[in-house]
């Protein structure tokens, strides 16, 4: 058994995430209590009793999902007494995750990945006011046949383009309001079985997010970022990565750029992952890596009964 530890991106949070760790793990609570004094604020009163308005808006529901993803984490390392870099071969994460993942593998600090997302978030929602984008999921097309839609549908100053390749058949666009709106038309009539605008503050992994990447770049300058203990596997090249430098370089691009996951799944599994961990709220990761790949077996970790099916696993 060769393992991947995977981390969630936005989407997977909900009212209540994270609580069931913190009532039973105090290394969970530790987890909280540092995002908390990071950001000035308890996110963790948001996640467990706020409203779920609150909690998405991005730059909340960005480190929230992140910190649930280091409790689940550092919970299944307490219990079963195997650190990351024993447990797995690799780390990726989904947008977001990608963060989420560099913290597991020690390159930065809870505290300073907190406070990443955070900037990350608001400032993505900024370049979201400046510019009226949007995103559509394409469900029942492959990459090529999306590709060719969203170039043909594009003008130069009203465009669109792959956002996320989460998994064979399903494909998200981003852009300008109008040229998604085309592009979902022009995916139906080649035979998409459903094409639907996602609820978004922005047109995020597109050129319309150049502010956003500006900021971003800004931040990680002036921040300290370590070797990852094992490879990250990149949104942005679905390939190893353990150089600081360049992955500082990989997270600017990330927030213009496409989250190629299919790729990335497909990648982990051709250098040998034979299984994968997902550590954080929910299971959507799981379902996405069995579409890409019916041979890797999967495990969501976010909860108590999640630790307790993943110490089975790795018993």
């Amino acid at each position: 058994m060769s393992i991947a530890v995977v981390f969630p991106g936005q989407g997977s949070q909900s009212v209540g995430m994270g609580k069931d760790l913190y009532d039973n793990f105090s290394i969970a609570r530790a987890v909280f209590e540092e995002v908390d004094d990071a950001l000035g604020f308890s996110l963790t009163h948001l996640m467990q009793s706020g409203d779920m308005e609150t909690l998405t808006q991005t730059e909340n529901a960005q480190p929230a999902i992140m910190s649930v993803s280091l409790a689940a984490l550092k919970v299944l390392e307490a219990e079963s007494g195997i650190q990351l870099k024993e447990m797995a071969m690799c780390v990726a994460g989904h947008s977001l995750g990608e963060y989420s993942a560099l913290c597991a593998a020690g390159a930065l600090s809870i505290s300073d990945t907190a406070k990443l997302l955070q900037t990350r978030g608001l400032a993505m929602k900024e370049a979201g006011k400046t510019v009226s984008g949007t995103m559509a999921a394409l469900l029942g097309l492959d990459l090529k046949q999306v590709s060719k839609i969203v170039m043909e549908t594009s003008k130069p100053n009203d465009f669109c383009v792959i956002a996320n390749d989460n998994c064979y058949g399903q494909t998200v666009i981003s852009g300008h309001e109008s040229a998604v709106r085309r592009a979902m038309e022009a995916a139906l009539k080649a035979g998409a079985k459903k094409a639907v605008e996602l609820p978004v503050s922005g047109a995020f992994h597109c050129p319309l997010m150049r502010s956003a990447a500006d900021k971003m770049q800004e931040t990680l300058a002036n921040i300290t970022l370590q070797a990852p203990s094992v490879p990250l596997v990149a949104n942005i090249t679905a390939e190893f990565e353990q150089n600081p430098e360049q992955i500082k370089k990989l997270l600017v691009a990330q927030v213009t750029g496409s989250v190629r996951w299919t790729e990335s799944v497909e990648y982990m599994v051709s250098k040998g992952v034979t299984d994968f961990i997902e550590c954080g709220n929910g299971k959507v990761l799981c379902g996405l890596i069995r579409r890409i790949n019916a041979e890797a077996r999967s495990i969501a970790v976010g909860n108590k009964e999640g630790i307790l099916q993943g110490l089975t696993y790795l018993a």
